[in-house]
């Protein structure tokens, strides 16, 4: 059985979901991982598309959105919502789980419960401390 979270942003950075979903990030101080040389190093593993984006990238289409529309141009305003997908380890075993099947539903959740929006959709193969869970981001 999966976990739903949802967590609302004020960030008018909408790179930085995408930042977050693909690269490394400390566990407790959620601050990006740094190679010897200092830079961003990226996730082992991952699934990531984007949705209702056309040919632009997720925060461009965002900002062009947000500027067509009159949306998200006071600091006050939920720029962002990012929702958590998290399955019980078991799942893999038990319901034959992979992380590619985890991403469809992922995408196919998106696609009906926000229908016309930008979206990330981003599937990890562990959570929170390495615990096994495969989980889904979901950035809209």
């Amino acid at each position: 059985m999966a976990t739903f979270k949802h967590i609302s942003s004020k960030n008018a950075d909408y790179g930085a979901a995408e930042q977050y979903l693909t690269f490394e990030h400390d566990e407790f101080t959620m601050k990006p991982t740094l190679d010897e040389n200092g830079r961003l190093m990226l996730r082992e593993d991952y699934r990531i598309a984007t949705l209702n984006c056309g040919d632009e990238d997720f925060a461009v289409a965002c900002m062009r959105s947000n500027l067509r529309y009159g949306k998200n141009q006071k600091r006050e305003d939920v720029k962002s919502h990012h929702y958590i997908i998290s399955f019980d380890p078991r799942d893999a075993v038990d319901n034959g789980l992979t992380v590619d099947r985890a991403q469809a539903l992922g995408e196919e959740f998106c696609r009906k419960q926000f229908p016309g929006h930008q979206a990330i959709v981003c599937t990890h193969p562990d959570g929170h401390n390495h615990s096994g869970n495969i989980h889904v981001h979901i950035v809209i």
